[in-house]
């Protein structure tokens, strides 16, 4: 990744020209930690920061749909700046939802609460493929407007873009729902792998222009979000899985912004992972930051790993606990550390625990 801020701006693939530096967020902690560049302390942001642990959030998204909210730009930049302002968080991350961009190409998907998403139509077959249409600009403008009215207003803090990763996607589409054990996603995978690999190969295009929407309209970073993936064997990733998220990493990498790479349970899978394109890696809780530097190989960040029902402990043991983190981190001899959570923010969390985890993190790691 270059390093030069000479020239603040870039032309895209069609011509267009888009921020390459982002201003002042170039030099921020978040960005010099995913550039492996010296840090004035570990940055820190947490997934799901932007949700129902904060009372504003609640308030403002009272009585109105989840998908609805993601697509009234205003709204969406209210959302994302909350965390910015009561946490003092070192990242924004973009308020969207994974299957935004199902819904923008007519899939009938709509998210029930306490439930998540529902799929009225799965896909099973190459004729229900046909309805997984190519996403254009134009179907998600919402997204360009909220992004351009965020950049405005965070200034020197980057934003992070984000998307469902291809596997996690299908496992959506082919159950038609959220799933334990994903039983008609590997019966695909394994019995049917032409449709899988058209239907992921598919989804990797979706996903890739998603990320790109995002990216143009001046994100500073994206993650792409592998929920289920953990429930795979590391050859199962490496034959069904890994062509299709490499194949999103590849299609974003002209941008030369940093890529993480997050999935839930992926102990096994954290070195694929690394391999698939990322320039940074989520850990969750499970895997040490030592065990996991190792599986994920040399040149790579790690984003992680405090256990978020920490979070609920008292003050002194959360602080304990996040040292730990930030021990581990200092041991590996790299500025390359993202300190986040093993996974998301719970709902019921305390947010001040959360503000006071993120000041200690600061002036814990204060170089």
């Amino acid at each position: 990744m270059s390093e030069t801020t000479a020239d603040p701006t870039a032309a895209t693939h069609d011509g267009r020209t888009t921020p390459a530096r982002r201003g002042a967020a170039y030099d921020s902690a978040f960005l010099r930690a995913c550039r492996n560049e010296p840090v004035p302390h570990t940055p820190v942001w947490f997934m799901r920061q932007a949700g129902r642990s904060l009372p504003e959030y609640l308030k403002v998204r009272d009585g109105i749909p989840m998908l609805e909210s993601c697509m009234r730009p205003e709204l969406v930049k209210e959302i994302t700046l909350q965390p910015v302002r009561r946490h003092k968080v070192d990242a924004a991350i973009f308020f969207s939802d994974i299957v935004v961009p199902l819904k923008a190409v007519g899939i009938d998907v709509d998210i029930k609460p306490g439930v998540g998403p529902v799929i009225a139509d799965p896909i099973r077959s190459f004729e229900d493929l046909r309805r997984l249409r190519p996403l254009e600009p134009d179907d998600v403008p919402y997204i360009t407007e909220a992004i351009g009215l965020l950049v405005d207003e965070l200034g020197g803090t980057p934003l992070i873009g984000f998307a469902g990763a291809p596997y996690t996607l299908a496992s959506y589409l082919v159950e038609g729902g959220p799933s334990k054990n994903h039983e008609n996603t590997k019966a695909m995978m394994y019995g049917q792998p032409e449709l899988w690999a058209a239907l992921v190969d598919r989804l990797a295009d979706i996903t890739s222009a998603f990320l790109k929407v995002q990216i143009e309209a001046g994100a500073s970073a994206v993650q792409l979000f592998d929920s289920w993936v953990g429930s795979l064997a590391p050859d199962d990733y490496r034959r069904s899985v890994m062509p299709a998220s490499t194949k999103v990493f590849d299609a974003v990498a002209e941008y030369d912004v940093p890529k993480i790479h997050f999935g839930v349970g992926t102990g096994e899978l954290l070195g694929l992972m690394g391999q698939a394109g990322a320039d940074i890696v989520g850990v969750d809780w499970r895997v040490p930051l030592n065990v996991a530097a190792e599986r994920v190989g040399p040149g790579k960040g790690l984003q992680g790993n405090l256990d978020p029902a920490v979070l609920f402990a008292p003050t002194e043991v959360v602080e304990a606990k996040a040292r730990e983190v930030l021990d581990a981190a200092r041991a590996l001899g790299t500025s390359g550390h993202i300190f986040n959570l093993g996974h998301g923010v719970l709902p019921s969390m305390d947010p001040d625990a959360l503000s006071r985890l993120v000041a200690y993190v600061h002036e814990a790691s204060a170089r």
